[in-house]
């Protein structure tokens, strides 16, 4: 939580229709366009720094500009901050703003400067509000975290400096080689003290527009919940000629009518569609658009099942007594349950209820962090994290990690892993079946579709008689309110859950791995019913001792990038092990139709403003783009690349302070 980013599992089947940023296209580009298409969540608020929701972020990221933002290579560029320079022991990053960038209201009104001051005032913000994504920063900016925890009062002791109005320096407590990629996220954001004085409790607000100000490529125009949310160019933006889209249009879909994403795209109200293969629709799209019908390249974003690890509401369940509960309790502590279902769940028939059979494996992801994040030694971390898993047993010996391919699905393996369970479990007095609460939103169809494949596999390879997953359907708001929005682990009602996924916040291991850290006092550990700081028997019960005390000593390591690296893939290995969390798609690898620009966005592999759903520099062409298109501008874009990747790289030094 593009978190980390803290996705709604809807996100997935609905919101990755476009490509990345832009080559050679012989389609005529339309001129003072407009973006139509649907978002999937409102925000709970619009204070872009107390929120770690993707909910929230991709709304105020068209907004509000930082420090930097992605170029359309994945590099990070000059935004708010026009350079930058780092010290020799990497502690103190020092960045020097343009002159040209303001403050609007809502109205479009010009309303002051952006100074260096505004930084300062969005973390001590941020920490007053005990922001959702303080353990972005927590740990790293120098003090902050004895102001957070009241060992100091004063907020001149923290590691963020306003040095004049153009310059804002912060101190790190250690050095961070990735800190730069985290200054899209907007807890590092800028808030001018004046305007969040003015408004009190109700910056941010979420049903008012007008609670924040503007400095970015666009205004929220309207924000209606459950009902539409607009965007209007900033006419006043200081980069407004890579602003290509004058308005963004979003409608609200609750996943219900799978088939009027298509219906609209194709009467032309939508720009994009996704599409769904197991509708009728879908032969009359592969009719019309057959040469149009393209998949997106997998993203950041990984989505799972996770296990709840210490149940302790019960208001949405399919148990009959106190018994089934203490009995589903203790399976699920037991790890060789947990990994018969990781062994038993058949993930590809899961994705192919969105994607069709065609597409069903595109999107398949194995572990949390994807395998090609980060390189050690010039291998991918995922084959590091291949050899470091066969160590924990003969289970995981010749599994596969790659992309795009199903290496976790095993009868023989789940069978093997429920007996093993069975036998441990049945010794303390637990009773068989284990029946397992999977709370769904009833009007969620795709969603619901997933559920019921996830528990055909489940229950086929288990057998009946050990494992039953009961599907819980509810009302949006509940579903939301017990899952995705349960602000604790004791509102989290619910056995198993598909409901969130998560977005690194920057490009390290670490902000992936370290939402199930218990040891972080800001860790995302409700993921998996727990607190952070708390609940260390139930850690231990659960068999994570070895993952946490991995990931602890991974982050601890400053100094040797490879070393960290290493330290990671370990840490990864003990979580896939661990199997509290069973990992199932990533964004993009689904079919769609499109009329946005192949490759004509931002992209990063973290961070806000990375992907498709920010609209500066996003540009729409007049027809659908095509497989052809689309195969061209992706060979043009990868050279293009590798170009850019290797001058931003040599670039990095002339940042480092003589």
């Amino acid at each position: 939580m593009k978190k980390g980013k803290w996705l709604a599992v809807a996100g997935v089947t609905v919101l990755s229709v476009s490509v990345l940023a832009a080559c050679g296209n012989s389609n005529k580009t339309s001129k003072g366009s407009v973006y139509n298409y649907v978002y999937v969540q409102d925000p709970d608020t619009l204070d872009y720094t107390i929120s770690g929701r993707a909910s929230t972020s991709e709304v105020t990221q068209q907004a509000i500009d930082g420090l930097l933002e992605y170029d359309r290579f994945g590099n990070l560029i000059p935004s708010l901050a026009k350079k930058w320079t780092v010290s020799k022991d990497g502690l103190t990053y020092t960045y020097k703003l343009r002159d040209d960038a303001k403050w609007y209201t809502a109205d479009g009104e010009e309303y002051a400067k952006v100074t260096a001051n505004d930084f300062v005032t969005g973390v001590k913000h941020a920490a007053d509000k005990n922001s959702d994504a303080l353990y972005l920063i927590q740990d790293s900016i120098a003090g902050l975290d004895d102001y957070i925890n009241g060992k100091t009062k004063d907020f001149s002791t923290v590691g963020v400096k306003a040095l004049d109005k153009h310059t804002v320096q912060y101190t790190l407590k250690q050095p961070e080689n990735f800190w730069n990629s985290k200054l899209t996220y907007g807890v590092l954001a800028p808030v001018n003290a004046d305007f969040l004085k003015s408004k009190g409790k109700d910056f941010g607000k979420a049903s008012d527009v007008s609670s924040i100000l503007y400095n970015g490529p666009y205004l929220i125009s309207s924000l209606t919940s459950k009902s539409s949310i607009e965007f209007t160019k900033n006419e006043n933006y200081w980069d407004k000629k890579n602003v290509h889209i004058d308005n963004v249009q979003l409608t609200y879909y609750d996943g219900q009518d799978q088939e009027s994403l298509f219906r609209n795209f194709d009467k032309g109200a939508y720009t994009a569609a996704r599409l769904f293969p197991t509708t009728p629709s879908y032969k009359t799209a592969k009719k019309k658009y057959g040469e149009s019908i393209t998949y997106g390249p997998q993203k950041s974003n990984t989505f799972f099942v996770t296990f709840n690890l210490n149940r302790t509401a019960y208001g949405h369940t399919k148990k009959t007594n106190d018994k089934q509960k203490d009995d589903t309790h203790k399976a699920i502590l037991n790890k060789d349950f947990r990994q018969a279902l990781t062994f038993g769940f058949n993930r590809k028939s899961y994705s192919a209820q969105s994607a069709g059979q065609e597409g069903a494996d595109k999107s398949l992801r194995n572990m949390l962090v994807p395998p090609a994040f980060v390189q050690i030694k010039d291998q991918d971390f995922g084959k590091i994290v291949e050899k470091d898993l066969a160590a924990y047993g003969d289970q995981w010996k010749g599994i596969n990690l790659a992309e795009a391919q199903d290496g976790l699905y095993n009868k023989d393996k789940a069978k093997a892993a429920m007996a093993k369970a069975k036998e441990a479990l049945q010794a303390q007095g637990v009773q068989f079946p284990i029946h397992l609460d999977l709370p769904q939103e009833q009007t969620a169809t795709v969603l619901l579709q997933q559920a019921q494949s996830m528990k055909q596999s489940i229950e086929d390879t288990l057998g009946k008689e050990n494992v039953v997953i009961d599907i819980v359907e509810l009302q949006s708001d509940t579903y939301n309110n017990v899952t995705y929005m349960a602000e604790t682990p004791a509102q989290q009602d619910w056995d198993l859950t598909t409901a969130s996924g998560w977005s690194p916040d920057y490009t390290d291991p670490g902000s992936y791995l370290d939402i199930f850290n218990s040891k972080l006092p800001t860790a995302q550990t409700k993921f998996i019913g727990i607190q952070p700081l708390k609940d260390q028997a139930i850690v231990s019960e659960a068999g994570l001792d070895d993952f946490t005390q991995l990931v602890t000593e991974a982050s601890k390591i400053t100094n040797d990038q490879e070393a960290r690296y290493e330290k990671y893939a370990q840490a990864q290995a003990a979580l896939i092990d661990s199997a509290v969390y069973i990992p199932t798609v990533s964004l993009g690898g689904t079919p769609r139709v499109t009329r946005i620009v192949p490759y004509s966005n931002a992209f990063g592999w973290a961070g806000v403003k990375s992907d498709d759903t920010y609209y500066k520099y996003m540009k729409i062409q007049d027809k659908p783009v095509t497989v052809k298109q689309q195969a061209k501008a992706a060979k043009e874009w990868e050279k293009a690349k590798e170009k850019a990747t290797k001058k931003y790289e040599e670039s990095l030094e002339k940042h480092i302070e003589k």
